[in-house]
């Protein structure tokens, strides 16, 4: 354990900042630019349905990511849809730092059109990976990963490209039922701009924009900030925005939790990220934010 723990600690140390402050090759060209952004935006809020189950940071690991799916009841053995009604949300990070990233992306894909179908659904959303493989960083991209996506990565994930495109069907935030899902969360003045970040985010990706968003920009972005993932929590400041969000609680992935899912200020903030992705060997656990209080639940490999 003292081991994994090193381990994490090492990795999230890389990982800890803006990518525009990081070490990194020199970035691609900037998309050109837009005179509008034709993308319809995607409401953020979801009426609350019946069952909700909240995944974390996949970071490229098939296995891991199919285990975390049939512990939340969504697919059975052979990877089909078994969940009816019930709605998954998984908060970013499915890209870097494992070899399985696209067939993770298409495999979401096809959830989400069978969840529809049986009235239920798949909300894939933003994490800071997605947005940093766009903008050109991708040094934590592993050798199997960089000849993914058809074997050109740089222009598959480029904004505007075939794979951006389709990351560009997803929000930064979503807001199901009385919980706001992000992957770092929503504090401060981002309170206040979740359509905008939504959006901005999609018309990068997409293409359609002249800048890199300022999710990506900013350490306290809903894809980035760490103030929520750690052992000291402004609960105050947790509070307010959960009041101008108009929501109870808010769920977060992006800052391992060695020990699997935990929970802070009362029950105000669940932090899912449990690293099980091969690279960190943690707990295969998914919460169901739909109970209350929301109920962790674990799978097996």
């Amino acid at each position: 354990m003292r081991a994994r723990l090193a381990v994490i600690a090492a990795i999230a140390a890389c990982d800890r900042g803006s990518a525009t402050r990081h070490e990194a090759p020199a970035p691609r060209a900037e998309p050109a630019v837009a005179r509008a952004c034709s993308l319809t935006p995607i409401p953020a809020r979801v009426v609350a349905p019946h069952r909700v189950v909240a995944i974390g940071d996949l970071h490229g690991d098939l296995g891991a990511t199919r285990a975390a799916l049939r512990a939340a009841g969504a697919i059975d053995d052979t990877g089909a849809w078994i969940g009816g009604d019930l709605v998954v949300v998984q908060a970013g990070d499915v890209l870097d730092r494992g070899d399985d990233e696209s067939a993770i992306l298409e495999l979401f894909e096809r959830l989400e059109r069978d969840a529809r179908a049986a009235g239920g659904a798949v909300i894939s959303l933003l994490g800071n990976h997605e947005l940093m493989n766009a903008a050109g960083d991708f040094r934590y991209v592993t050798p199997g990963g960089m000849k993914d996506f058809g074997g050109d990565r740089a222009s598959a994930l480029a904004p505007g490209g075939a794979w951006a495109k389709r990351l560009a069907r997803h929000n930064v935030i979503a807001i199901v039922g009385d919980a706001v899902i992000s992957h770092a969360g929503v504090l401060g003045e981002w309170v206040t701009k979740v359509d905008a970040v939504n959006l901005e985010a999609r018309c990068f990706l997409d293409g359609q924009a002249s800048a890199r968003p300022s999710s990506l920009a900013s350490d306290g972005s809903p894809v980035w900030t760490r103030a929520l993932g750690g052992a000291a929590i402004d609960c105050d400041a947790l509070a307010a925005a959960l009041r101008a969000l108009g929501a109870k609680r808010m769920i977060i992935a992006h800052t391992v939790q060695p020990d699997g899912i935990t929970s802070a200020c009362d029950g105000a903030v669940w932090r899912i990220d449990t690293g099980l992705a091969k690279i960190y060997g943690g707990k295969i656990q998914v919460l169901e934010i739909s109970s209350e209080p929301p109920k962790i639940v674990e799978g097996v490999r």
